[in-house]
Parts: C-alpha cells; sequence; structure tokens
C-alpha cells in the first residue's frame, strides 16, 4: 500500500526528501498534488532489532549530539523547529561525547573504514549501561505475525568496527533530516543501505562551523566527520566519557527506542534497553507516493 507523506510537523525530512528530488518547495499544496497524481517510488526500510523486540524506521537514527538536541528540545516545543538550534548552541557549548563501538557491513567502495572483525565477535548483548528500559526479567508484549525484518545470513559478512568516543552517530536513509537539514546528501530512496555520519572529537568552534553546513549537506566534507554507506550494523551505545554512570539516548524517527542511566526523562519506560542494537536494510520494502 503506497503511503502520502504531508509536511505538517517540526522537521518534515521525508516530505523534504521527497519534494527537493525534483526541485519543488516543501509546501503541503505539493505534497498532496503529488499524491494526487499517484506516481510510486520504492523506500528502504532498516529493521532494529534488540532480542525480539523489533523497530522499523525508515528517516533515521540518532546517538549522542543529535539525539540528545531531538529529544532534550522538546522541553523548548513553545519556540517551533527554533527549539532545535536553540538547544544545539547549548550542547555544542557543554559538550558531549559517548564510549561506545560501531560495528557495520561497508557498502561496496567503503571497505576502507574502520577495522576488520567478525560477527560473532560483536552480536552477544552486554547490559552493562541500561538502567531505563525493560530487563531481562520484564515481559514485553510482542507480535509474532506480521513482517518480521529481512532473512540474511548476518554471519556470513564481511564486518569492520569503529571504537569511540563519539560526539554523534547518525543513521539516514533519505538525504534531509528536517526541512533545513541535509543530512546524508549522497542517501537514496531504494539503494539497499542506510548513510553513516559520525562526529568524532572536535573543537566546539569547528563544531559550530560544521553543524551550520547542515543546510547544505557541506558537513560532509569536515575532517571530523567519517561519512559512508552500510549494509548493517551494531551499535554498541556506552556512557559519557565524563561521567561512566550516566548513559545517553537513541532516538528514531523521532521516538526514543533506549535511554540510559541518568539521561533526560531516564524514569519514563522505553521500547528497548541501552543496550546493543543490531539493523539491517531492507531494499525498496516500502512504497510512497512521489513528485514523479
Amino acid at each position: 500500500m503506497p503511503l502520502g507523506v504531508v509536511p505538517a510537523g517540526t522537521g518534515n525530512g521525508m516530505a523534504k526528501s521527497l519534494l527537493d528530488s525534483v526541485g519543488e518547495p516543501c509546501t503541503a499544496s505539493n505534497a498532496i498534488l503529488a499524491i494526487i497524481r499517484g506516481n510510486k517510488r520504492s523506500l528502504d526500510v532498516a529493521t532494529i532489532w534488540q532480542g525480539k523486540t523489533k523497530f522499523f524506521s525508515v528517516l533515521m537514527l540518532a546517538w549522542g549530539l543529535v539525539a540528545d538536541v531531538d529529544i532534550e528540545s522538546e522541553k523548548y516545543r513553545w519556540m517551533g523547529s527554533a527549539r532545535l538550534d536553540f538547544y544545539a548552541v547549548q550542547r555544542i557549548v557543554h559538550l558531549r561525547q559517548y564510549n561506545g563501538s560501531i560495528s557495520f557491513v561497508p557498502a561496496p567502495g567503503f571497505e576502507a573504514y574502520g577495522e576488520p572483525t567478525s560477527y560473532n565477535n560483536i552480536s552477544e548483548p552486554t547490559n552493562r549501561h541500561n538502567k531505563c528500559g525493560p530487563s531481562k526479567e520484564e515481559s514485553v508484549n510482542i507480535r509474532q505475525h506480521g513482517y518480521e525484518g529481512p532473512d540474511i545470513n548476518l554471519e556470513n559478512m564481511d564486518w569492520r568496527t569503529i571504537s569511540g568516543p563519539f560526539v554523534s552517530v547518525w543513521l539516514h536513509n533519505v538525504p534531509w533530516g528536517s526541512e533545513d537539514t541535509k543530512a546524508a546528501p549522497d542517501a537514496k530512496f531504494s539503494d539497499g543501505y542506510v548513510d553513516m555520519i559520525i562526529m568524532r572529537a572536535c573543537p566546539k568552534l569547528s563544531l559550530l562551523s560544521l553543524m551550520s553546513g547542515l543546510s547544505t549537506g557541506s558537513h560532509v566534507n569536515s575532517p571530523y566527520v567519517m561519512y559512508f554507506k552500510v549494509k548493517a550494523l551494531i551499535l554498541e551505545p556506552g556512557p559519557l566519557t565524563e561521567d561512566p554512570t550516566r548513559g545517553g539516548i537513541i532516538d528514531s524517527d523521532g521516538e526514543v527506542l533506549a535511554r540510559g542511566k541518568g539521561a533526560y526523562k531516564c524514569d519514563q519506560k522505553t521500547l528497548m534497553a541501552y543496550d546493543k542494537l543490531q539493523i539491517t536494510v531492507d531494499q525498496g520494502l516500502a512504497t510512497l507516493f512521489s513528485p514523479v
């Protein structure tokens, strides 16, 4: 069933990506006209899972600076979309870095990133930093019927790994994260990969300059940014470098998946624990109404 996307939220990244692909402004009227015309295009879907718990993502996943700004800025929702810029400056001034690691299967042409590893070394959960998500003792209601994610053999793939600390880890399925944030300029709707944007330790002035390039996508050219495509990955989130008792936030498509101990609104229940997450991409699984 094709999905029609109309920009009516704070970010509107999917609608912006669709309309920008044909040079049209991101407006509700243009989006509605695209739906009426009835043209369609395929869209990759990422399956995020932890044990038997699954979440399907079509836009993005973030951990670190981007997730902190996205979720913690909700306390300033009365400011509208300006809340993101306002809180981003606050977070850069008081910059956080997180320990952890990312293991991934690179797309062809990106095999030089990271160090070699094997799936068996990285696939076991650690459960070290979480106090806010569901514990192993808690039962989570899981629907066993319906689509369960792609059936691929991860063990036989060529895995690579990168260790922190990280300022931010950002995965993107389409070019635009919001109407003024071109997060992944080389992202495609249905190429079978997600684009990974990793920010490492960076001087604050350089980070401010880097963030100002988000509107054009030029941030990916910064020496403090790694930008490449992956087919599958395992994210192992860790604690703050300056406070090992505190974790961070992982969000996907604007929804909080996991909160570490001491994170913003840590007392609220989350779908997953602040522990290893496995992500795979199913090429062209969804269908969208498109301008062309």
